[in-house]
């Protein structure tokens, strides 16, 4: 019903003129050029018979309007674009007589250009610009953008020259080659990085451990020292201030060290659980290895999320085109919508947040769905021949819903949390403090929730694929396992999430470290930091479009294992699916808690197989 209504705004758009009004463009008095049109009533130069005057031009294209984002110059409709510069209005003339394409206004003829007192605001502001038509948009543009750059230099507020700017444009244009061969090696490092993760997962975590513990004991060793040298200072007690930074050095030093003991605690209890998360990463590798086009699900989302943009986009822009004619104070036309039907852009906001989210969660799916066959399959030779396009089909005929479902509650999140902030950024200066405290607190909550709820919604999707049931009861079954297995989780999304992290980094560092060497010996410009920035950014977007797929097969493997675990024990009849790397990590669990005694502690329960559960 959703889509059908967005289908309908679409049909309404185009059926009512907008997308002729945006695709060839009208001018100030109502009148779409390249057509035949209808007298706008009051409009003097409306319903005119435009069909070999096919492009719109504006009489000052560098008067632009920075609040309301528009060119504030009246448009005609012109035969031709002025190819060359015209310096004088005997040049617009000339320009005219020779090609018949009239630069002024309607109601001059040619011959009047040089001598009605009124062409000085019925033509063109001179001189006229060198322009081109914009391909498919039929609008002259200037081909030197240099009148944009009051616009440039109102978006990019830290250039205070505008030969800065110039420099930092030239040095993008000049690299552009090497640009696209960073972007392409940190494509390329980001697929390495996926292979060979689950080799250096183990020294990851190492390292990780040994910062954090150097880190935490550091930090409390230092400020002890720190609050000892001023306590044996014979100077330190003389004044109120030293008195009081003693003492909150003291209060510093005793915070850093409980907090130093209750890490290094969380650490001892959940040594355990990295040696999991280890596991996991481990066997995530091999899942890329037997299902190689995961490592290309986040094109194909990103294909499918950049032609629902673009189409969304189209809509917006036809939204905006559409309407009755109205007249506005200057006597030119302007197109806007009455009672409800202006309102509809508001829906097409929503259809941007929910279908996006959707797209998204159909992928989210369709890895659940490919990871869940490779786990539950023992013989991994067994495995379909593309297990992805076989979730992309179960998707299409049975979890439509499903992800319909979830998208739309993350959608009923998303929306008021937006609505708060455009409200925070609307009062921005005119509210109180209390009043804006408690809208960041709002804005927080609902940030918080919608991350809690996008992580439900994936395990969801997950118990989804195990066991074919409803999004209602998928959610309820995960969320079941994830509570069972808080510390696991939390080992997981912590750890896990580090390591992921370092990887982010070590391709952005790579990336920008190659980039550096190479703009090092391009002597033709004198600014390369802009093209190195561009590269960082790029980097770090492509790795974390292929280090969030890996994060999701480890969640979905744990998921799997956490599952396998409550209803298999191993015994004949029960054999565990899961990895032999998994396999050694439950073996390991066991012979830890037959050591540690019988019902010995809560590390064994926890570490204990889950199979109270079969009955159900």
């Amino acid at each position: 019903v959703f889509l059908f209504l967005q289908g309908f705004i679409c049909g309404f758009s185009i059926a009512t003129g907008a997308a002729a009004r945006l695709l060839s463009g009208y001018d100030s008095y109502g009148n779409i050029c390249g057509q035949k049109n209808v007298k706008v009533e009051g409009i003097v130069n409306s319903g005119l018979d435009l069909t070999h005057k096919k492009y719109v031009f504006f009489l000052d294209p560098c008067n632009i309007d920075l609040v309301h984002q528009k060119i504030k110059s009246i448009a005609l409709c012109v035969s031709a674009c002025p190819r060359t510069e015209l310096k004088t209005l005997a040049d617009v003339q000339k320009f005219a007589e020779t090609n018949g394409s009239t630069l002024c206004s309607y109601e001059l003829q040619p011959s009047e250009y040089t001598t009605d007192p009124r062409a000085a605001k019925l033509c063109p502001k001179y001189p006229v610009p060198e322009s081109a038509p914009i391909p498919f948009f039929h609008r002259c543009a200037p081909v030197n953008i240099s009148c944009y750059a009051k616009f440039a230099e109102a978006l990019i507020t830290f250039v205070s020259d505008s030969s800065v700017l110039h420099r930092l444009i030239s040095g993008v244009m000049t690299s552009k080659e090497i640009i696209m061969g960073l972007c392409l090696l940190s494509l390329v490092l980001s697929m390495i990085l996926m292979v060979i993760i689950r080799y250096i997962s183990r020294v990851l975590v190492w390292i990780l451990t040994i910062l954090v513990i150097l880190g935490s004991l550091g930090g409390t060793g230092v400020l002890w020292w720190l609050y000892a040298k001023q306590r044996l200072s014979a100077s330190a007690l003389e004044t109120q201030i030293a008195k009081d930074n003693l003492q909150a050095l003291l209060i510093y030093a005793i915070a850093a060290t409980v907090f130093t003991v209750i890490l290094l605690l969380i650490m001892l209890i959940m040594r355990k659980r990295v040696a999991l998360t280890i596991a996991l990463f481990h066997v995530a590798g091999k899942v890329f290895i037997h299902l190689p086009l995961l490592v290309f699900q986040p094109f194909w989302t990103f294909f499918v999320l950049i032609l629902f943009w673009t189409y969304w986009i189209a809509v917006l822009l036809f939204l905006g085109t559409t309407g009755s004619p109205v007249p506005n104070e200057e006597g030119f036309v302007e197109f806007q919508m009455a009672g409800p039907l202006k309102y509809m852009w508001w829906y097409h906001i929503v259809g941007l947040i929910w279908i996006s989210e959707f797209i998204l969660a159909c992928q989210q799916m369709t890895v659940a769905g490919a990871v869940v066959t490779y786990y539950f399959t023992r013989e991994k030779r067994n495995l379909p021949f593309t297990p992805i396009l076989a979730s992309v089909n179960r998707l299409v005929c049975y979890h439509l819903g499903t992800v319909a479902k979830g998208s739309f509650i993350i959608t009923l999140v998303k929306i008021p949390r937006m609505i708060l902030m455009y409200i925070h950024s609307q009062l921005k200066g005119k509210e109180n403090a209390c009043a804006r405290c408690m809208l960041k607190a709002c804005i927080c909550c609902l940030w918080c929730l919608e991350k809690c709820l996008t992580y439900l919604n994936q395990n969801a999707y997950t118990a989804t694929a195990i066991n074919s049931t409803n999004f209602c009861t998928s959610a309820k079954d995960a969320f079941v396992i994830l509570v069972e297995n808080a510390l696991r989780v939390a080992a997981i999304n912590t750890v896990g999430d580090f390591m992921l992290f370092l990887g982010k980094v070590l391709i952005v560092c790579s990336t920008g470290l190659a980039g550096i060497m190479l703009l090092n010996y391009q002597r033709d410009y004198t600014i390369w930091v802009l093209p190195l920035i561009i590269v960082c950014l790029f980097a770090f977007l492509v790795a974390h479009c292929f280090l969030s797929i890996y994060e999701m097969v480890v969640d979905v493997l744990f998921l799997c294992f956490a599952i396998d675990t409550k209803y298999n024990d191993g015994s004949p009849g029960r054999e565990f699916y899961m990895d032999k790397v998994l396999m050694e990590f439950v073996e390991n669990s066991r012979k830890s808690m037959k050591e540690a005694g019988r019902g010995g502690g809560a590390e064994g329960r926890e570490l204990k197989p889950m199979v109270g559960a079969d009955e159900e």
